[in-house]
């Protein structure tokens, strides 16, 4: 099998669509919501982003789609069908042959995804030879040729090096390598320029990028980053507290955001003209942890515009605030509009 083969066709037929996916854990006897009801689809080849602060629930409802949550007191319920198959429930004998071959991760710390004690090459060919039928020498072969494709300098003598002796870059692009491996369909990054040098950065976002042109895969883009998400993703979903707070395609949710989190989020970046600020906007507070969670909005307390029914009325189901847009929040649904920040610009531009 080549290492770099034709996409394929693109098909009407999402990917992976995420129906009320929630996950909670029970804890003294209270069972506590990590995720709750997120919904989203991703189609082929498609970049979908999904942002929020460090604790809303992204990288858990992640590994929950990647089955890697196995602790007895987590439950997780609703719907996630990965090429009309369900993912919830599915025994992990059948979940094991899609992870690696079907669906990959990018792990945000690449230095802890690794097995210290083996060589990146040689963690790179046990997962080919996993779901490939290859020779060693063949494993070994492709290891090196997508170790090169991801831009490794000496790729041969990098894929016996320990993890510990390659800086940060070139682990993550070894961890991306290895994601590919065997030509998923969909990979998952989670927060994949995490630690790493603007350069480095700029060059992880152009192989993400291009791998729906090289690879024919689909990418879910978890971070915090709205400058990443603005150069990346072609759709956008905000969580906050483990809910979805906006989704929409990405220009048109930059453009005018309808729920103040995705406001405040995106008033934090540098705008593109005029005067940059001293300092830049910032949201007070933190997202509440599952057991502090206010009664009414989530986000409430750090919101500039609540007022006395965000704090008793939960915020309403995702409604329409545009085409291919939609906001949790009581402003929209009582006909109010954010006003319109200033556009933004990526850290990286």
């Amino acid at each position: 099998m080549p290492v770099n083969p034709t996409p394929p066709a693109l098909d009407p037929t999402p990917l992976l669509e995420v129906r009320n996916f929630s996950v909670s854990v029970q804890s003294r006897g209270t069972v506590l919501p990590l995720v709750e009801n997120v919904s989203f689809t991703i189609g082929a080849q498609d970049i979908v982003g999904l942002v929020g602060e460090s604790g809303s629930g992204k990288s858990v409802t992640a590994m929950a789609l990647m089955g890697l949550i196995d602790s007895p007191g987590v439950s997780i319920t609703g719907s996630a069908r990965f090429k009309g198959q369900e993912l919830v429930g599915l025994p992990d004998r059948q979940m094991r042959r899609l992870r690696g071959r079907e669906i990959a991760m990018i792990f945000q710390d690449p230095m802890t995804a690794f097995t210290p004690v083996y060589t990146v090459g040689w963690q790179i060919d046990e997962q080919i030879r996993t779901h490939e039928r290859l020779s060693r020498k063949q494993a070994r072969a492709r290891t090196v040729e997508l170790l090169a494709e991801m831009g490794v300098p000496d790729p041969t003598r990098m894929a016996d090096r320990y993890p510990h002796q390659l800086s940060g870059g070139l682990r993550q692009r070894a961890m991306i390598a290895m994601a590919l491996s065997c030509n998923p369909s969909l990979l998952i990054a989670d927060e994949p320029t995490t630690a790493l040098d603007v350069t480095v950065q700029a060059q992880i976002l152009d192989l993400i990028r291009g791998l729906r042109s090289r690879y024919g895969s689909s990418v879910l883009f978890i971070t915090h980053d709205m400058g990443v998400v603005a150069e990346t993703c072609d759709a956008t979903l905000v969580l906050y507290s483990g809910r979805i707070a906006e989704t929409g395609r990405t220009e048109a949710l930059f453009a005018q955001p309808s729920h103040p989190y995705t406001a405040a989020l995106l008033a934090s970046i540098p705008p593109l003209d005029g005067v940059r600020p001293a300092r830049l906007p910032a949201i007070a507070g933190a997202p509440p942890a599952p057991q502090d969670r206010p009664p009414g909005c989530a986000f409430g307390p750090r919101c500039a515009f609540v007022h006395a029914a965000c704090q008793t009325n939960p915020p309403p189901p995702l409604i329409n605030t545009g085409l291919h847009h939609q906001a949790a929040c009581l402003l929209p649904a009582e006909g109010h509009a954010l006003p319109q920040h200033q556009p933004v610009a990526s850290p990286l531009s």
